[in-house]
């Protein structure tokens, strides 16, 4: 394999140091900035990254980028997306926009449901389709790493085949069976036997983490503790969907567990930060979510001032968050929750990694990483958030290999 030399960037920037996750103000900010720079990456792994006066003349096949007036950052990392899916909820978001409420469509019958039966109906491969689909785009977007959950599904089948296809497609697998209570189900109790002695023993020779709802309308606080205990005992990370509407307790039940992260946060308060920030428990914030769905934003600002770990990532989903541009949620951080955008970067690349697992490999440009690379086509990396919405990624790199 030929070794691949990106040269002449204007700048190549990484979050500073070798540590994960990166918690606190000055950790958070602290970026490496290497001006004049080249990259070398071999055997699909970074081998140096430098200044050009100090590149050393290479042996053997090298195949060269010109990356004269373009800035490089790591590849981007979304830790949290519902990537699989069947169908559309184009009609819900017009009701939506004339003023129906998001929990009110669910409780209709609509919302989660409205996919799951999309999703049932799909079938492996249309699923597998599916997510090629939508990964490409996000690939586009820069992201080169990402995790997908399954809970589309809510049968044993469809659960399952979803986990499958995230994994051949390369991402992160996440068992989100208790995600909400499917038709054929007369309550979440009797769902969650079923999810548990049916579904958990496969789920978990596949799935990575285990995630659930925990809000009002899908399980309780004493269902999520039934749910995630045994997903733990059977082996999975903990993850909770949590304090996006009602804070009913999902902070303390994240902490209680182990917890690897708690994620959406908008209905947060003091003393929930105060308990993210004394934990271990990375809070992942979903800022397109809460612009989707009018609701106030995390409280991201406050989060990292507290110390506690921060990431962000798109909640990617046809219902409330549309979107698969990692871009586009480090300028909601910088513009709404009053983030920088090195705490940005830092957020959506080597703390995102730290939610997966995966903080040894991917985040960094540092020599043993995974060449995982963004170019974008400017001169200066804050252009990552400060172009709202604009194409200024210029070239993708996974595994040393260009995708986009």
């Amino acid at each position: 394999m030929a070794k691949l030399l990106i040269r002449d960037l204007a700048q190549a920037v990484s979050p500073a140091g070798t540590r994960a996750p990166l918690r606190g103000r000055e950790a958070m900010r602290s970026v490496d900035i290497v001006e004049d720079a080249f990259i070398l990456c071999e055997s699909g792994r970074i081998s140096a990254v430098g200044r050009m006066r100090d590149l050393d003349p290479l042996d053997g096949d090298v195949d060269e980028l010109d990356g004269s007036g373009c800035a490089a950052i790591p590849g981007l990392v979304d830790c949290h997306t519902h990537a699989v899916f069947a169908g559309s909820r184009v009609e819900e978001f017009e009701l939506r926009s004339g003023g129906a409420a998001y929990e009110e469509l669910h409780a209709a019958g609509g919302g989660i449901l409205s996919t799951v039966r999309a999703t049932r109906a799909a079938g492996e491969k249309g699923l597998a389709g599916a997510l090629a689909l939508h990964r490409s785009w996000m690939l586009a977007s820069g992201t080169t790493t990402f995790e997908a959950k399954s809970g589309y599904g809510l049968d044993r089948d469809t659960e399952l085949a979803m986990l499958r296809v995230v994994r051949e497609a390369g991402g992160s697998p996440t068992w989100l069976g208790a995600h909400a209570v499917p038709p054929e189900f007369a309550d979440a109790d009797a769902y969650l036997d079923f999810a548990l002695a049916e579904v958990l023993p496969e789920a978990a020779e596949v799935a990575e983490a285990a995630d659930v709802f925990f809000e009002r309308g899908a399980f309780d606080a004493a269902q999520a503790r039934r749910y995630l205990e045994a997903c733990r005992e059977a082996g999975l990370r903990l993850r909770l969907h949590a304090d996006q509407f009602t804070e009913a307790g999902g902070v303390p039940l994240a902490v209680e567990l182990g917890a690897v992260s708690v994620d959406h946060l908008e209905a947060t308060g003091p003393d929930g930060v105060r308990a993210l920030a004394q934990s271990d428990v990375a809070g992942v914030l979903l800022p397109v979510a809460a612009l989707f769905l009018d609701r106030p934003m995390p409280p991201g600002r406050v989060l990292v001032d507290e110390g506690a770990i921060v990431a962000l990532a798109t909640d990617f989903n046809p219902g409330s968050a549309f979107c698969e541009s990692l871009p586009l949620v480090a300028a909601l951080a910088c513009t709404q929750m009053q983030m920088t955008p090195a705490e940005a970067l830092t957020a959506c690349t080597i703390n995102a990694a730290h939610v997966l697992g995966r903080a040894d490999r991917v985040g960094r440009l540092a020599p043993g990483y995974d060449a995982d690379i963004v170019v974008l086509a400017a001169s200066d990396w804050r252009y990552l958030a400060y172009h709202l919405g604009g194409n200024h990624i210029a070239r993708v790199i996974r595994g040393g290999t260009s995708t986009a």
